[in-house]
């Protein structure tokens, strides 16, 4: 593989977090990234401010888009929100795992029924939140109230979520490894939490280097403030791709 080729194929696995209040914030910071082949996620915080009409403009653009609106209602609803961002072309989209299988079965069959309603339309990758990687132990054991291990619940979860056929889920790095045991390798891992050597960690509780979230095996990686915060958010991008291809 040559640099070319593992420059894209490291930007195709980073996934730039827009979180921003409004769509203007967020063009500016897809301006400065202009030329990067890198996945766009659109949060509830975008997407609830800017709509449906920017993911349509990120996707003229050519980007991936992942919509991380982390649904989780009744069966029949997550089945409807599933056909509806499926139509709007998105590449990725998340449900809880949490909500159980049937909820995320749902899910897929909202999704199938958009594909075959709309010659053209791909199928999205569906991925399903273990746990958050603000939750910690104390919090899930003490306040949400699922004992054991965080590993134990992210894993019962992923697995959870392959039996009722989703593709992936996203978990912290740190479980990364764990799952690709009990799922295979090719079950995605889609991981926040992900902050460069040196950087402020915020309000995450479960955090790897993007170097070492490679080498654990992830399949793709979320950065939000180390890049969408800096002074230079072009040059902090290409700086975590390069550490993903050195890893």
């Amino acid at each position: 593989m040559n640099a070319s080729s593992s420059y894209n194929e490291m930007a195709g696995r980073l996934m730039v977090a827009l979180d921003y209040p409004d769509a203007d914030r967020a063009k500016d910071l897809v301006q400065q990234l202009e030329g990067i082949p890198c996945y766009m996620k659109v949060g509830m915080q975008l997407f609830y401010a800017a709509g449906p009409e920017f993911v349509k403009e990120l996707k003229a653009k050519g980007y991936s888009v992942f919509l991380d609106v982390k649904m989780h209602d009744i069966p029949n609803t997550v089945k409807g929100g599933s056909h509806s961002v499926t139509r709007l072309g998105v590449d990725m989209f998340n449900v809880h795992a949490g909500g159980g299988a049937l909820m995320m079965q749902a899910a897929k069959a909202g999704a199938e029924a958009a594909v075959a309603e709309t010659p053209g339309l791909a199928m999205p990758t569906i991925i399903a939140v273990t746990q958050l990687t603000s939750t910690d132990q104390d919090v899930m054991n003490n306040e949400i109230g699922i004992p054991g291990l965080v590993e134990g619940t992210v894993v019962r979860y992923a697995s959870l979520a392959q039996q009722a056929g989703l593709h992936g889920v996203v978990a912290s790095s740190l479980e990364v490894e764990a799952i690709r045991t009990a799922c295979g390798k090719d079950f995605k891992t889609v991981i926040p939490g992900i902050r460069p050597a040196g950087a402020d960690i915020g309000d995450q509780a479960r955090v790897l280097t993007p170097g070492e979230a490679v080498r654990r095996g992830s399949h793709y990686l979320v950065v939000g403030r180390p890049i969408t915060s800096t002074a230079n958010p072009r040059q902090a991008a290409v700086q975590i791709i390069e550490e993903m291809i050195q890893a």
